[in-house]
């Protein structure tokens, strides 16, 4: 017997601490879930990992417990009737909100030049983003979404106010030109959907070499 499968969606965000516990208690989880993107047996498993099926079998039950496995039906091989099993996503991001009231909190941290709210910020939109993607991904969707990356060095604490005070006038001015202002008097958003813009600046790790270019993603494609 084989089950019809859908497309997997790119990214799973995962809300809940157990899931999230669950999947990274122990690290032949995540192995087997790269091999499951695509409709897969225990068997083969515990052959590519080197590992007994017992052991194998254990972890997917495990997985398929909690969500991150579901059954791709049946096949031959070998004489024997194999149960197959596909991943729900192709990839998991765990949100930031698993931590609960440990999470890094917007509201606590105001000052622009705060590494915390910087965190925040970034754990916020990776949240989102996770989410706006699987659920688009439901509904054989696509998110238009573009990003810019860039490496800069700065020899002085001046240079580096002067370019944040100048990426932060040219981004107001991009804004206003290309956007629909909220009407004070209205209280209602203007008409359109919703994006978030973020940008941000901080130093690269140490040990990490710096790029030779910038990267630059265009828009993705089309969706809400």
């Amino acid at each position: 017997m084989t089950l019809l499968l859908e497309e997997l969606p790119e990214i799973e965000p995962i809300h809940d601490g157990r899931r999230a516990a669950l999947l990274v208690q122990h690290p032949l989880r995540p192995r087997i879930l790269n091999l499951a993107r695509e409709p897969i047996s225990a068997t083969v498993i515990a052959g590519v990992l080197g590992e007994s099926r017992q052991k194998v079998n254990y972890h997917m039950r495990q997985l398929r417990s909690a969500g991150f496995l579901r059954l791709a039906g049946r096949r031959r091989r070998r004489g024997l009737t194999e149960q197959r099993y596909v991943a729900t996503a192709r990839a998991y991001v765990l949100a930031p909100g698993v931590a609960g009231i440990a999470s890094p909190n917007l509201t606590e941290h105001a000052d622009a030049t705060s590494a915390t709210r910087l965190v925040a910020l970034a754990s916020r939109m990776q949240a989102e983003v996770a989410t706006v993607v699987h659920a688009a991904a439901l509904r054989q969707r696509r998110v238009p979404t573009f990003s810019i990356s860039a490496d800069v060095r700065f020899e002085s604490a001046e240079q580096r106010g002067a370019f944040a005070t100048a990426i932060q006038g040219a981004i107001a001015r991009v804004v206003a030109e290309h956007t629909t202002p909220m009407s004070p008097a209205s209280g209602s958003p203007p008409p359109g959907r919703a994006f978030r813009l973020l940008v941000a600046c901080h130093p690269v790790p140490l040990e990490a070499p710096l790029p030779a270019s910038a990267d630059v993603s265009e828009p993705s494609g089309e969706g809400d």
